[in-house]
């Protein structure tokens, strides 16, 4: 079964499968929350603008499938309420699809949560947290859905720039493999100009 766009949009940046039957029928288990770091003192208006997607990992993601991913961009803009406004630049299909949806935050600076959740039915929870950031250069993210039942993980390794340093790749694999996940759940999109400028 086909996915609609927006539906399409949620699923390629928080799981990146295509149609639901592609889920993987026994997933690694997601990681506690509290042993996943969350970035003292989180400054909401240093980490807004522009990140491209270096490193993606997580127990939907296969490597084989998704070796030709293509590397996408994410905006944030801060609103009045702390919230952030997030869109996507997804090349798909010969397009450059724009997409947006909005982080809610939570009790903790730098912990959201999806905004309009029933916008995506079988989507029960959704977290979104920073990891770690330096707000100039990089920042790691964590991302769980709790999907038909399901949890489901991610973790986003993202950058000002399109350059992923030999680092900053090793310190995304140890940190990826320490939550679980294997080679075969990790994959670095493909730096290319296609959306990422628009």
């Amino acid at each position: 079964m086909a996915l609609g766009p927006l539906w399409l949009g949620l699923a390629l940046w928080g799981a990146l499968h295509t149609q639901a039957q592609d889920s993987t029928p026994n997933p690694i288990p997601a990681p506690p929350l509290h042993k996943v770091p969350l970035q003292p003192d989180f400054q909401n208006e240093l980490f807004q603008g522009k990140w491209y997607i270096l490193g993606v990992a997580g127990n939907e993601i296969n490597e084989e499938k998704h070796s030709q991913l293509k590397m996408y961009t994410t905006t944030y803009e801060l609103n009045e309420d702390n919230s952030y406004n997030v869109t996507f630049i997804l090349p798909w299909n010969q397009r450059c699809d724009p997409w947006g949806t909005t982080f809610i935050p939570s009790f903790q600076p730098g912990l959201f949560t999806l905004g309009n959740i029933e916008r995506y039915p079988g989507i029960q929870s959704y977290t979104v947290r920073v990891v770690t950031t330096d707000y100039n250069e990089v920042a790691t993210m964590f991302f769980m859905k709790v999907y038909n039942n399901q949890e489901f993980f991610k973790i986003t390794l993202y950058g000002r720039t399109k350059e992923l340093s030999p680092e900053l790749k090793e310190n995304f694999i140890g940190f990826a493999k320490s939550l679980g996940l294997t080679d075969e759940h990790i994959v670095f999109p493909v730096p290319n100009d296609e959306c990422i400028y628009k």
